[in-house]
Formats: structure tokens, C-alpha cells, sequence
């Protein structure tokens, strides 16, 4: 095997104009590739904590590629270049101005870009955002070629939400929102209620909305009985026909202090898939990526 600590700068492609880089870990005449779906606010898998060096070790001693790409969710705020009628425009994106559903072109832009370099057997990983991303894409689209999913430490940015603001401030905000991008001015940053965050009303309102995509894993809502949503509970997760693997730090930053009635939760949706928790593990896995990579690569090659 090579050295997969080298990566390729590569430029991925989406349908709707933007180009988003990543990093490429090339495995020598392998025609399987795991692609991973970072997590939202300020990630970028050009710093060294997001590039997952014990993972791209892990795939490559059982024969995968790896690919980690910035998707259009990067970063806070960030300008790319998109054609609009045949002019070149600059538009913004980052976390700042996603919608969870432009994931599909994001993907599918990965999976056209590896396809051309000979892969044929596609994963997913997704962590954070990007698990949730994962259950959006196959909701979406679930004649995709991916073949595999794993998502890691998926999470309930609406109950999230919910519990920082309270009831009547959460509402507000979200009515705001809603009425802000009817007029014409969603890209508007919002600027009360959240001193600490940065977000367009278009962001919040995809992030916040209960009836929204964003809201895969509405853990806080089940476990408090809340009634935000009028659409059916976990229903992007529950569609899934697939082969998948979830999972979760034992100590998750996000988990409502319970991971493992959060993974019970889950369990009864979807029983035929495999579970683990990482003893110790908050969120990002920090100091358990070893650990976590033996995990995932282990399954993959797994029937």
C-alpha cells in the first residue's frame, strides 16, 4: 500500500455551478471509495483535525479510497464562483446560507468526479450535519449508487435550537424567518436572539423548521413529547433501504445526556442495522479516531 498520508487536491464539480476541493487518499488499483460528509459551522477538511489521517490508514489497509470534500456548507460565509446564463457570478455560501437538500448536488458532483477516475463502489460517512445529510440524499434520491452508510454522531440541531431559545422565542425567530424570505430578504443575517451564531434567515429556517429536512434525528422532541412537527418523526432515517452503521460517542455534547436511549431510539426504527457507541467519545471523536477507524473500515469490507 502506499502512503495515503499524501493526498490529491482534487476539484469537485456540482450541477448547479459551484466547484468545492477536497482531498483524495489514493489507494493503488482499488475501485472502491468512501466518501465522508463533514458537519456544519465553521468545518473545512483543510485543517488537520477534519482530515481524518487514521481513517484514510484504515480504508487503505482493507483496499478503499478516500475522499473528504468541502461541500457548499463549509466555513461560515464563503463566495464561490457559479454560472448563472453563461456569466460567471459570485455567490455565497457557507453555513451561513445552506439548505440541507443541495447536499444531492453536492454528492452526486463526488460520485461523477470518482466515477471518471474508475471507482465503482461508493460508501458514505457521514459525521455530524453529514449523517443527516446521508438520510436527506437516500430520502431523496434512494436509486443512488452508494452501497454502504455510516453515519457518525447524528444530530438534533432543531431540538437544539428549541432548547437555547425557548418556546416563544424559537417561534418568533422561526415566523421571522419564514416571512423575511416571502419578501425577497432571507439572505439577510440575522442579527437578534442568536448574538452568538451566524446565520441567513434561509439558513435558520432550513436548520429550525421541525417540518423541515434538516430535522432527521428529532431526538428532543420524542423523548419530551413536544409536538413541533406535523410531518412524521425520523421519517428521512426510517427510509433507508440500505446496509448502515450508526454511530455515537458515549459522551456526545449533543446527545441530551442519554446516548444510549438515544441509539434505543433509533433501534426501534431501524433494528436491522448495527450500532455502536464509543466509550468515552464526545461528538467529534476526539482522541477515539483509531478506535473509530478500525470500527468503520471493519464493517465496510463486512457482508
Amino acid at each position: 500500500m502506499s502512503n495515503v498520508l499524501r493526498p490529491k487536491l482534487v476539484q469537485i464539480k456540482t450541477g448547479d455551478g459551484p466547484i468545492l476541493p477536497g482531498l483524495l487518499y489514493e489507494t493503488p488499483r482499488s475501485k472502491k471509495v468512501a466518501i465522508h460528509l463533514h458537519g456544519n459551522g465553521s468545518t473545512s477538511v483543510f485543517y488537520h483535525d477534519d482530515q481524518r489521517d487514521e481513517q484514510a490508514k484504515a480504508l487503505s489497509k482493507k483496499g478503499i479510497s478516500f475522499l473528504l470534500f468541502n461541500n457548499r456548507g463549509a466555513h461560515l460565509i464563503k463566495k464561490l464562483d457559479v454560472a448563472e446564463r453563461g456569466k460567471k457570478k459570485r455567490k455565497r455560501f457557507g453555513m451561513a446560507y445552506e439548505r440541507i437538500k443541495d447536499c444531492l448536488k453536492d454528492i452526486d458532483g463526488a460520485i461523477k468526479y470518482l466515477e471518471k477516475l474508475g471507482y465503482r463502489k461508493f460508501y458514505l460517512i457521514g459525521e455530524s450535519t453529514g449523517a443527516n445529510k446521508i438520510c436527506v440524499y437516500h430520502y431523496y434520491k434512494p436509486k443512488n449508487k452508494v452501497s454502504k452508510y455510516i453515519l457518525l454522531s447524528g444530530g438534533d440541531d432543531t431540538g437544539i435550537y428549541y432548547n437555547m431559545l425557548g418556546r416563544k422565542k424559537f417561534f418568533k425567530l422561526l415566523k421571522e424567518s419564514k416571512e423575511k424570505i416571502k419578501k425577497g430578504k432571507g439572505e439577510e443575517i440575522i442579527t437578534d436572539l442568536l448574538p452568538e451564531e451566524i446565520f441567513s434567515y434561509i439558513s435558520f429556517y432550513d436548520i429550525a423548521n421541525p417540518n423541515g429536512d434538516y430535522n432527521v434525528f428529532p431526538f428532543l422532541e420524542q423523548i419530551k413529547n413536544l409536538k413541533l412537527s406535523k410531518k412524521s418523526l425520523f421519517r428521512h432515517f426510517k427510509s433507508i433501504n440500505k446496509p448502515a452503521l450508526v454511530v455515537y460517542g458515549e459522551k456526545d455534547e449533543y446527545g441530551w445526556g442519554n446516548i444510549p436511549k438515544l441509539v434505543d431510539i433509533l433501534k426501534k426504527h431501524k433494528p436491522e442495522f448495527k450500532y455502536k457507541i464509543v466509550k468515552g467519545a464526545d461528538h467529534g471523536f476526539s482522541k477515539h479516531q483509531k478506535q473509530l477507524s478500525k470500527i468503520i473500515s471493519s464493517w465496510l469490507i463486512s457482508n
